[in-house]
């Protein structure tokens, strides 16, 4: 990572930390406060064959990229195949997932919060905690 906030930052995905974020997949952190992004955040979150992440909401608005492989993405209850170069917009609070189709290959998203205080609240427990927070569990 090249840093200099002032006037902005280049962030190679590839030489940052990674992390687990359960049930196969993992997430790398880009975008954040840390390097002083003020209003949005923004990461990778690469999928093995056949993971998928549970059913949860935001409290703001987010935006996904597809940027390999191909996927699932639950909406508000519907299901929508989607590949490569597909985006989706998903409104504040409103319930979506995103599950690799392959059961052979990795797929890789790239996510957008509308704001960096973003939580994620899972729709089976009810638990919510900071997206920040779940950069805490590093790989091994």
């Amino acid at each position: 990572m090249t840093t200099d906030t002032a006037r902005g930052v280049v962030l190679h995905p590839d030489a940052l930390t990674a992390y687990e974020r359960g049930g196969g997949a993992r997430t790398i952190p880009l975008v954040t406060p840390r390097i002083g992004a003020g209003s949005f955040l923004n990461g990778l979150t690469i999928f093995a064959p056949g993971a998928s992440i549970p059913l949860h909401s935001h409290n703001c608005e987010e935006s996904v990229l597809l940027l390999e492989g191909n996927a699932v993405a639950e909406i508000d209850g519907e299901r929508h195949e989607i590949r490569a170069g597909d985006v989706s917009w998903i409104p504040e609070g409103v319930p979506h997932r995103f599950i690799n189709a392959s059961r052979t290959e990795g797929m890789k998203i790239l996510w957008t919060y509308a704001r960096t205080d973003a939580t994620r609240t899972l729709v089976e427990t009810g638990d919510t905690r900071p997206i920040l927070a779940e950069h805490a569990r590093p790989m091994d």
